[in-house]
């Protein structure tokens, strides 16, 4: 039969029966917490505190440890989606402007096999610029409207409703390696390929983000790239810090504003957290942030 639905009462009794202090809220509350979080997903933050071995929590772990990383994780996503975009919509404004003035004989270079690989092309069509993809997107849709003889529209109409991760997909797609490094110099990156790895990083921190993924304990499965602009903790390149500072050399370069604004950010909301020596010890050795 599986695994069974466990009810509120039965949550918490599995809490206590691993040792769990829950003496820090009601059961009114606790009961509150599980039917908003979830115990499935608390179960992504407790685990820091839990030893498999014994199948029992930390001693002195209290339900309030894993709401406060919980909460911490949240907020530090919501922050950095919110610079995340501004990244995002500048890496999609370069790239139409730049690239389209390179092609600007061809507003459809994105699905011109003589610009883009065939196959990634043929993908694209498949894929991405579908008819459910122009019909809910009103611009695309009054474009074929008017113009029914278009099988694609101009990429600056387009590139706007596609995702981060499809923008990207395009530009990785460009045949010609010229083309490409035109923007990595507008981020003053001379290297295509470690600039690939910096922009990556941002577009999966982005991902975790924006579906609900656990963040603080994120580790890159591929090094972010080593640039005389940004300096790595300890070397470290890796780690949530080490993406937090790839946002931050992004934002640099589009602008010193914004960039003072999320480094005083990032600041106050570890500098909140730090004075909790729990939660500073995860900050310490999984986000791997020094203050």
């Amino acid at each position: 039969m599986g695994e069974v639905v466990n009810s509120i009462k039965d949550q918490i009794a599995k809490f206590e029966k691993r040792g769990l202090d829950l003496s820090c809220y009601d059961i009114a509350k606790i009961k509150e917490i599980l039917l908003d979080i979830g115990y499935y997903r608390l179960g992504f933050y407790s685990y820091y505190f839990f030893d498999a071995n014994s199948n029992k929590f930390h001693e002195g772990i209290k339900i309030s440890d894993i709401i406060n990383l919980y909460y911490l994780d949240i907020d530090l996503k919501f922050l950095l989606l919110k610079y995340i975009n501004r990244i995002e919509i500048n890496f999609r404004t370069k790239l139409i402007y730049y690239i389209s003035m390179k092609y600007k004989d061809d507003s459809r270079w994105y699905v011109n096999p003589d610009f883009i690989d065939f196959e990634k092309v043929e993908n694209f069509k498949a894929n991405f610029y579908t008819k459910e993809f122009i019909d809910n997107n009103l611009t695309l849709s009054k474009h074929h409207q008017k113009y029914p003889k278009d099988d694609f529209a101009p990429c600056w109409k387009v590139f706007e409703y596609l995702t981060f991760g499809s923008i990207l997909f395009l530009f990785g797609a460009i045949r010609d390696d010229s083309a490409k490094q035109i923007i990595a110099d507008k981020y003053e990156v001379k290297t295509l390929g470690k600039f690939f790895k910096l922009i990556h990083a941002v577009k999966q921190t982005r991902n975790i983000c924006a579906h609900s993924g656990v963040l603080f304990d994120y580790s890159l499965p591929q090094s972010v790239s080593s640039i005389p602009q940004i300096s790595y903790n300890k070397g470290d390149r890796n780690s949530l810090d080490a993406i937090l500072k790839v946002i931050g050399f992004f934002l640099q370069n589009i602008s010193e504003n914004r960039y003072n604004d999320y480094q005083k950010e990032i600041k106050d909301l570890f500098d909140k957290n730090l004075s909790d020596p729990t939660i500073a010890k995860i900050i310490r050795e999984k986000v791997k942030y020094l203050d």
